[in-house]
């Protein structure tokens, strides 16, 4: 059986607080079957959503870093950091990018790198988020299995779209991609379409 690389927390993973940056590998089976533990409806109104309503970049662990530099941190090489911020402000690095496969240079002053949302803020606001406290918005925002340095490019053509809009031109990460999308969405009980599932069970289907 082959198997995929997915960040995840263990089994408990409908539990809604941010996780660290240790990985699992769980079998295609095993993603199909959390996939299928989701309900499925159509999307929510966008009505009242905005950014603001998903606190983003704040440091939950407390750590004196926030999530972005966490993972620009986490996903570059060759990092260079401010001097005097203990290691967390990154000025410049290189990111072997998942979504194109292509090498990309980062720097503060004009960087091609962006941090995506997996699960983007506008979707999960419409399948279910709305709904809740801000508290849970601002985990589900700031959460590293939900957050990962990207060509910003790609980044802005994906905007809100879910897997049924939009994969990844490298076909090679797809498979990590939907399951991480599924992993988000199983952690803080979203849901998702009818079309978004079909699309992930044909990306898993092929993996």
């Amino acid at each position: 059986m082959r198997r995929i690389v997915v960040i995840l927390l263990s089994i408990a993973i409908s539990a809604p607080q941010a996780i660290g940056n240790s990985a699992a590998a769980i079998s295609i089976e095993d993603s199909i079957t959390l996939l299928n533990t989701l309900e499925v409806k159509g999307r929510a109104p966008k009505t009242g959503y905005s950014r603001a309503q998903f606190p983003h970049w704040s440091d939950l662990d407390r750590n004196g870093c926030d999530s972005r530099n966490e993972i620009l941190k986490r996903d570059l090489t060759q990092i260079v950091f401010k001097v005097g911020t203990k290691d967390c402000k990154v000025l410049s690095g290189v990111l072997q990018d998942p979504f194109s496969n292509k090498v990309l240079t980062f720097t503060t002053a004009k960087s091609v790198v962006d941090i995506d949302h997996l699960v983007a803020l506008s979707n999960a606001w419409q399948t279910g988020a709305a709904y809740f406290d801000k508290n849970i918005r601002t985990q589900i925002a700031n959460d590293p299995i939900n957050l990962l340095a990207v060509d910003a490019k790609l980044n802005r053509q994906k905007g809100d779209g879910d897997a049924a809009t939009w994969l990844p031109p490298n076909k090679s990460f797809r498979c990590e991609y939907v399951s991480r999308q599924v992993a988000v969405k199983a952690k803080y009980s979203l849901w998702v379409t009818d079309a978004e599932k079909a699309a992930i069970v044909r990306v898993l289907s092929n993996c």
